[in-house]
C-alpha cells in the first residue's frame, strides 16, 4: 500500500501487518496435544524442573511405619534426563 502526503512529494511504502511470507516458517500443524495423563501427574517449575508426586500413599498405610509414611509426603523433583523426556513428548506446551 503506497501513500502520498498531500505537504510532501514524498510516497511512503507501508508494509501489511499479520502477514509474513510463507517461505521462512515451519508448518506448524497438526499441533502436538499435552498428554492428559501427564498433566495430572507432573508440573514444570520455573526454572524448567519436573515435579512428580511421590508414590505409595493411596492405601495401606496400617502396614507402613511412620517413618515411611512422613518421607513420602509432598513432591520430588525427577532426574534431569527423565524431565527431559516428559517435558518433550508428554508436557510439549508446558
Amino acid at each position: 500500500m503506497q501513500i502520498k502526503h498531500a505537504k510532501s512529494s514524498a510516497i511512503v511504502t507501508v508494509a501489511s501487518a499479520g502477514f509474513a511470507s510463507g517461505a521462512d516458517q515451519e508448518s506448524k500443524m497438526p499441533k502436538m496435544k499435552t498428554k492428559s495423563g501427564a498433566k495430572k501427574r507432573f508440573k514444570v517449575t520455573g526454572s524448567g524442573k519436573v515435579l512428580y508426586q511421590q508414590s505409595r500413599k493411596r492405601h495401606g498405610m496400617i502396614k507402613r511405619t511412620k517413618k515411611q509414611i512422613r518421607q513420602l509426603r509432598g513432591t520430588n523433583v525427577l532426574f534431569k534426563t527423565d524431565g527431559d523426556n516428559v517435558k518433550k513428548y508428554f508436557l510439549p506446551n508446558g
